[in-house]
């Protein structure tokens, strides 16, 4: 059966092409120095976009000038659902051109796509979703995954691995200097707080703790919390927020909670702090989520 994720096998082709003459992406994937970094940006635009690095295959990546023409392979249904919505979306596109200007360091980057299995160019019926899945379907892969791949995939694996350990360390030593602000007597640097109900905090970068927590606690309000960070955070401007929601609307609010805030923190880096996302809650009146994520709860009931 065509509807079961387990034995779901389908292709297509992703063709791309940068409207500046200054970036020729055939030519920049064709250098051993910027190889690494298109197939980077490809990787996490898929992520993106089916919400895994597993979600989306690449089997060859083809120079064809002034194309870039991508094979791909989706192994599970509704990995190649979630690719098409955020395809039709615009937000495929969208967040491919953020990863591309940020791994070849150039300050705009700006890509035209099309999407096509065999003769038949999908970009023309992405409205009529299931005849779109249909002809990704019938469109079997006609080989493996390319060894250039491979090693491209391997390296990827590998960076992202170490970098994961990096954040770690980060969060950790974000979580000391925390404690050490709050119990010594050092003085704060110039704007590392904020005052909230007439007390100071220290400003922060986001934990994994407040990440968990703040999905855990926000339930169906998290979108209202969305469009007030939408407003500093272009990662989150329309139609991203409502997009999340349909793409994790079975997984329920927490992941859906959790993904918005993940979009966040991924986007802003460093800037993803504390500060904001408690101006977020008390501009929708989630008082007690902020006091919560600030641990007043926890002193008041340690006080009584």
């Amino acid at each position: 059966m065509a509807g079961s994720s387990e034995l779901w096998i389908g292709s297509a082709y992703l063709f791309l092409q940068s409207t500046s003459e200054k970036i020729v992406l055939p030519s920049l994937y064709g250098s051993s120095q910027q190889k690494s970094s298109i197939f980077k940006a490809l990787k996490l635009a898929f992520a993106d976009s089916t919400g895994s690095l597993d979600g989306v295959d690449m089997l060859k990546v083809h120079c064809s000038e002034p194309h870039l023409i991508i094979q791909l392979k989706f192994c599970v249904r509704e990995n190649c659902r979630k690719f098409l919505r955020s395809y039709r979306a615009g937000l495929f596109r969208e967040s491919l051109q953020n990863h591309l200007r940020v791994t070849l360091s150039v300050t705009a980057v700006s890509v035209e796509v099309e999407l096509k299995t065999g003769s038949e160019q999908l970009d023309h019926m992405l409205n009529e979703e299931e005849r779109c899945l249909d002809y990704i379907y019938k469109e079997k892969p006609d080989r493996l995954r390319d060894e250039e791949i491979a090693e491209l995939e391997e390296s990827f694996r590998s960076l992202t691995c170490q970098q994961k350990s990096n954040n770690t360390n980060e969060y950790n030593s974000l979580n000391s200097s925390s404690l050490h602000y709050c119990s010594g007597g050092s003085t704060l640097p110039a704007g590392a707080t904020f005052i909230f109900q007439e007390q100071q905090f220290v400003n922060r970068t986001l934990t994994p703790d407040d990440h968990q927590k703040f999905a855990k606690l926000v339930s169906k309000k998290w979108k209202q919390v969305g469009r007030s960070l939408q407003k500093s955070c272009r990662a989150l401007r329309d139609p991203v927020i409502d997009n999340l929601a349909h793409e994790y609307d079975r997984e329920g609010l927490y992941e859906q909670a959790y993904q918005l805030l993940l979009r966040f923190i991924q986007s802003e880096g460093k800037r993803a702090t504390l500060q904001r996302l408690i101006a977020a809650l008390a501009e929708n009146s989630l008082i007690s989520i902020a006091e919560d994520l600030l641990g007043l709860h926890h002193s008041e009931n340690n006080t009584s």
